[in-house]
C-alpha cells in the first residue's frame, strides 16, 4: 500500500464516520449547563456507529472485497497517513478557531502560536453541525477496535486458527469500546469534554495514540499460539471483571449525581458535601477508584501477550504513571475549585486510587 493509498483509507473511514454521524440517528442528550445557562444539545449515535462499522467489515470480509489484515501488513503507511491528518486537522482548528474569535493566525507571537496550536483555541468547535471533540473519540474508538480485530485476521490467515490468548484479547478490548459507546452521554460530563480546549495534544491522540499505541499487544498475540492454563484465564476475567465494576460504576455515579444529586447510590440516598461534592458508593471509597478500573482493564488484556517483552505492557505501564499524576492534578485543581469543602472531601475519603494504600 502506497502512502497516497493509506492516505485515502484513512481519509475514508474517518469521513465516512463524519458522514454517518450527521446521518444516522441516535439519542438526543443535553450537556451540563455553561455559566451562561445554555446546555448544548448532542446526538450520541456512536453505538449505532460501532456497529454499523462492524457490519461492513463483516461484509466485506465475506464477500472477499477487504481483508482487516491488510491493517497489520500496512501498518506503517496507514500510521503514517494518521499523523498526517491529526497534523492537518490540527492546523484547520488553529485557523479556524482564531479568525471565529477574530484573531491574526500570527498574534502574540511564537509562544501564543504554539499553545494555541498544542492545547487548541477553542473548547466546543463543531463543524458542519458535528462537535468535534465528541465526534473523535469515534475513530479513535473504532479505529482501535478495528486494529484489534485485523490481528485475528491476521492469526487466522498466517495459522488457520484462532487461539485463546488472542481471542481473550479481542472479547475484553471489543467489549470496553461497545461499552464506551454505550455510556457515551457520560462523556458529557467529563473534565475533557467540559473544560479541556480541543487542538494538537487532544487531535493526536484520538486519531494516533489510542488506536495504534494501546493495540500494542495484539501484535505479540498473532503468533502466540501457546493456550493460557484455564486457572490464568479465570484469573484475567475476574481481574477484567472487577476492573470493569470499579471503571464504569464510579463513572456512572458521578455522571448520575451530576444529573440528578437524588438519584439513590446503591439502593440508597446519595450523601454528600455540601451538596455539591458525591461520598457515597465508590466516592466514599477512594477519590479516582475509575483509574484504578481502567488500570486492571488493561493489565487483563496486556497479561495474554507474556513475558517475553515488555513492550505489550506499554499502554499499562504508561497508565501506570499517567493517572496517579492526574489524580494529582484533579485534585489541585478541585481544592481550588471547591476550597475547604474539598479539604473536607479528602478528610473523609483521604485514599485516591487504591483505600487504605494510596
Amino acid at each position: 500500500m502506497s502512502p497516497g493509498a493509506a492516505a485515502a483509507g484513512v481519509a475514508v473511514f474517518v469521513g465516512a464516520l463524519f458522514v454517518a454521524s450527521r446521518l444516522v440517528p441516535g439519542p438526543a442528550h443535553e450537556g451540563l449547563a455553561a455559566a451562561d445557562g445554555t446546555r448544548r444539545r448532542y446526538v450520541l449515535n456512536g453505538l449505532r456507529l460501532f456497529v454499523l462499522t462492524g457490519a461492513v467489515v463483516a461484509l466485506a470480509a465475506m464477500t472477499n472485497t477487504w481483508s482487516p489484515a491488510t491493517i497489520v501488513e500496512r501498518f506503517g503507511a496507514i500510521f503514517g497517513a494518521a499523523n498526517v491528518l491529526a497534523f492537518a486537522v490540527a492546523l484547520a482548528l488553529y485557523v479556524t478557531g482564531r479568525r471565529r474569535q477574530r484573531r491574526g493566525l500570527l498574534d502574540g507571537g511564537p509562544a501564543a502560536m504554539l499553545r494555541d496550536f498544542f492545547y487548541g483555541v477553542e473548547r466546543d468547535p463543531a463543524w458542519l453541525g458535528v462537535d468535534l471533540k465528541m465526534f473523535s473519540y469515534r475513530p479513535s474508538l473504532i479505529g482501535l477496535a478495528l486494529i484489534n480485530v485485523a490481528f485475528a485476521f491476521a492469526q487466522w490467515e498466517r495459522h488457520q486458527r484462532l487461539a485463546g490468548p488472542l481471542l481473550l484479547y479481542e472479547v475484553f478490548t471489543l467489549l470496553y469500546v461497545a461499552n464506551y459507546f454505550h455510556f457515551e452521554h457520560g462523556m458529557l460530563s467529563t473534565w475533557d469534554v467540559l473544560e479541556e480546549r480541543f487542538g494538537w495534544a487532544l487531535v493526536w491522540g484520538d486519531y494516533v495514540l489510542v488506536p495504534f499505541f494501546y493495540s500494542l499487544p495484539g501484535w505479540y498475540l498473532v503468533d502466540r499460539l501457546t493456550p493460557l492454563p484455564t486457572a490464568a484465564t479465570v484469573g484475567l476475567v475476574a481481574m477484567y471483571a472487577l476492573g470493569f465494576w470499579l471503571f464504569r460504576g464510579a463513572n456512572e455515579q458521578k455522571h448520575r449525581f451530576k444529573r440528578d444529586p437524588a438519584a439513590p447510590i446503591w439502593g440508597r440516598p446519595p450523601e454528600t458535601l455540601g451538596g455539591r461534592l458525591l461520598v457515597s458508593g465508590f466516592w466514599g471509597l477512594g477519590r479516582k477508584l475509575n483509574y484504578t478500573g481502567e488500570l486492571l482493564l488493561y493489565y487483563a488484556w496486556s497479561l495474554p501477550a507474556g513475558f517475553g517483552s515488555p513492550i505489550p505492557y506499554l499502554p499499562a505501564l504508561w497508565l501506570t504513571f499517567f493517572f496517579p499524576h492526574r489524580a494529582h492534578r484533579d485534585d489541585r485543581r478541585c481544592r481550588a475549585k471547591y476550597g475547604a469543602l474539598w479539604a473536607q472531601y479528602c478528610a473523609r475519603v483521604p485514599w485516591r486510587m487504591i483505600p487504605w494504600v494510596y
